[in-house]
Formats: structure tokens, sequence, C-alpha cells
């Protein structure tokens, strides 16, 4: 049987945005090349602070073979510093988001005494935090809490939102088949909440590593990717600075595409579509 191709078909749709990916990541590449000249020669630098696609990879190859040119640390130990923090910010805002996202969501009078707090500390970008908080828990620990506030919010508000989408006649049922409180909201409420929570987690990854860098801005201890490529900067070799702002996106792509695949597949097994 001859196998058919058409715009339906999934593999034809794959192979579609495999192509168009690959043609998009080739004009920015082309566009970076384009720019990195304009900036060199049309302002008369004579070490680009944007540093051209062809130095950046090579700068990226010495780093990852041989560690960075400054302090000759391996590219893991800049690495795991920074997803240590980040693990730790996610972990923190997961542990406060949840029972508190639960709560709101559940209780009408929860929600109008939390939600003053909420409306004034949300607008603040996490950012603004960084200094105040490396101040008051040192360098390691402000990073981590600056993590914290730019991934609680979206959990909680995609939290909050997940209750109050359940179906009333899922809770309805449950408490005509004898269900106590307790096991509607462990057996009805928690599960039905997942698939917003993971939605909430996709959001706040992206932001949680644009908070960890920032943070680490403010380090003094050498530690972070967001540390490396200041100092980097500092030291003029831009080419190994834009080497580690390209880690930085990998593995922000990295952990939202794995949160992304998780939310779908959960989403799926649940028969929820977020």
């Amino acid at each position: 049987m001859k196998f058919r191709y058409d715009k339906h078909n999934k593999y034809h749709r794959f192979g579609r945005t495999c192509v168009i990916t690959a043609i998009s990541l080739v004009v920015l590449l082309w566009v970076w090349w384009i720019l990195s000249i304009v900036v060199q020669k049309g302002l008369d630098f004579n070490n680009s602070p944007l540093a051209s696609p062809q130095d950046t990879f090579a700068a990226l190859a010495d780093l990852i073979k041989n560690g960075d040119p400054m302090e000759h640390r391996s590219l893991s130990s800049w690495v795991w510093s920074s997803l240590f923090k980040f693990l730790k910010g996610f972990v923190l805002a997961l542990a406060v988001a949840l029972p508190f996202g639960l709560l709101m969501g559940s209780f009408k009078t929860a929600k109008e005494f939390l939600s003053p707090w909420i409306e004034i500390l949300r607008p603040i970008a996490p950012i603004a935090w960084a200094p105040i908080f490396v101040i008051m828990f040192q360098a390691t620990n402000g990073s981590v809490m600056v993590v914290f506030v730019g991934i609680f919010f979206p959990l909680l508000t995609n939290i909050i939102f997940g209750v109050e989408k359940i179906d009333k006649t899922l809770v309805d049922a449950a408490k005509t088949l004898g269900a106590s409180n307790g096991q509607i909201f462990l057996k009805v409420l928690v599960p039905s909440t997942i698939p917003y929570l993971m939605n909430g987690i996709k959001i706040g990854l992206g932001i949680g590593w644009m908070c960890i860098v920032a943070a680490e801005l403010y380090n003094t201890t050498l530690s972070g990717i967001g540390y490396y490529v200041k100092f980097m900067i500092d030291n003029s070799s831009y080419d190994y600075a834009f080497a580690g702002i390209i880690l930085i996106a990998v593995l922000g792509l990295l952990t939202t595409g794995v949160a992304e695949y998780l939310s779908k597949r959960i989403s799926k097994r649940m028969g929820m579509d977020v």
C-alpha cells in the first residue's frame, strides 16, 4: 500500500515545521552576521561588543573543550551553579504556590483577602528584587529568591484558574457518591488542576532563567552562568560572553521544552486541553 502524504498527515506537518525552523535559524544567523559587521565597521570598533556568529561558536567550542579563558574553570561548574539555584527557586515556588493557589481557588473569602497582596507584588519585575535579595540573603540564596518570585506568580495564577475551571458537576457527583471534603479535594480538585499547573510551570520556567541570570549579575562569588557573562564582558571577551548567552538560551529551551512535553502528555492523559 502506497503511503500517502497530505497536509493533514502528522509526518508531513512535522517535516514542514522542521524545514521552516531550519530556514528561520539560517536567516537569524545571517542577520546576526550582518549586524556584527555593521557594528564593527560602521561604529569603528576594534573589538566589537557584538561578536560575530563564527567567533561566538568558536568560543563556545573552546569553552566546552577547555573551559573559560580567564578563570580556567570548566563549563559544567558555571552551568551547574546556576542550575542548582534555579531548581531550588523552582521547588520553593511550587511548594508555596500550590497550597495558596488551591486555597484561593477553592474559597472566595481567601481569594478576596489575599488578592490585594498578589496584585500589589505581581507587577514588580523580579529583576527589581535582585540587588535587595542578594544583600539580604547573600549571593546564592538571593539568586534563589529572585527565581522564586519570578516563577511563583505564573504558578499561582494558573492554579487558581485551574481550580475555578473545575466542572461543578464532578464535585456534585463526588458528593452524591458520599465523598468527604478531603476526598473531593484530593481526588477531584487536585487532579483536575494538574494540567493548569503544568501550564504555569512552562511559563514560569522561562521567566525563571531570566531571573537567575539577572540575579547573578550582582554576584561576588564567581559562580553561575550569569556572572560568567558579566565577567567576560568586563574583560572585553565578547565572543565568550555571547557563547554564554547561547548556553543560557539552550538551557531555557531545554527546561521549557521538557515542561511543554509533560504538559501535553498530562493534559492528553486527563482528557483536558489547556
